[in-house]
């Protein structure tokens, strides 16, 4: 594993949730609860190899969609996992923050979600970001926006500009984009952020993935020739 310590970051769509509970003859609940283990399972992992970052897909602007009952789950285990994974995070020396637009979110989720970006900035290990009520569009548009406000010219504006005015402005752009689940498709994830990474698809489903799923990821990336266009 000789190329390890250069990944800085990478960025998993974490797909697969309700196929594997369907398989199983479980509600889907059980694949959503089940999927936060492997999170933990995988977050432990980046530490083990000196992986900085860890940005993962937990939900779109899209998954509003979804059934009122479904949504509504997914919310409550969002909060519910933060509180009860929060201490061990602390102590793991985990930084949490979160990308996406909060305002929709509940009181008392954006509460939990602050308190656990308080109270973890300060740690040094590795940086987990959350993407919550997240969609890669809207982050650009909200960029534009943003950039506009900022009393920009139009000669002033460059790549670089709109990289810092992303949700993402504070970290590196991932190395390895892992979509597990199979699926072939970005799902308006960091579409600016992965112009470059290598894009890795697994078939296991997200409550399935572990520390020798991302192993065998990172595997993948060291065979790989990076060439940025050349």
């Amino acid at each position: 594993m000789e190329k390890e310590s250069e990944i800085k970051h990478i960025a998993i769509i974490m797909d697969g949730n309700r196929r594997w509970a369907k398989e199983h003859n479980l509600p889907s609940a059980a694949g959503h609860k089940k999927g936060v283990t492997s999170l933990r399972n995988v977050v432990r992992a980046c530490d083990e190899f000196g992986i900085k970052y860890l940005t993962v897909y937990a939900f779109s602007t899209e998954n509003w969609k979804r059934s009122k009952e479904e949504v509504d789950f997914l919310m409550d285990l969002v909060a519910v996992t933060l509180k009860n994974e929060l201490d061990d995070m602390d102590k793991e020396n985990v930084k949490i923050s979160f990308i996406g637009d909060r305002s929709r979110l509940s009181d008392r989720l954006q509460k939990v979600t602050s308190n656990a970006q308080d109270k973890t900035k300060n740690n040094s290990g590795v940086n987990l970001q959350i993407a919550l009520n997240y969609g890669s569009r809207d982050e650009i548009v909200n960029a534009v926006k943003s950039i506009i406000c900022d009393n920009y010219k139009s000669e002033d504006i460059t790549a670089d500009v709109i990289s810092k005015h992303l949700y993402t402005k504070d970290i590196p752009d991932p190395d390895i984009l892992i979509r597990t689940g199979g699926e072939k498709r970005i799902s308006n994830y960091l579409l600016w952020q992965i112009a470059y990474s290598e894009v890795i698809v697994v078939d296991e489903y997200w409550p399935e993935f572990d520390r020798c799923s991302l192993l065998k990821c990172i595997e993948e990336f060291n065979r790989r020739q990076r060439r940025y266009g050349k």
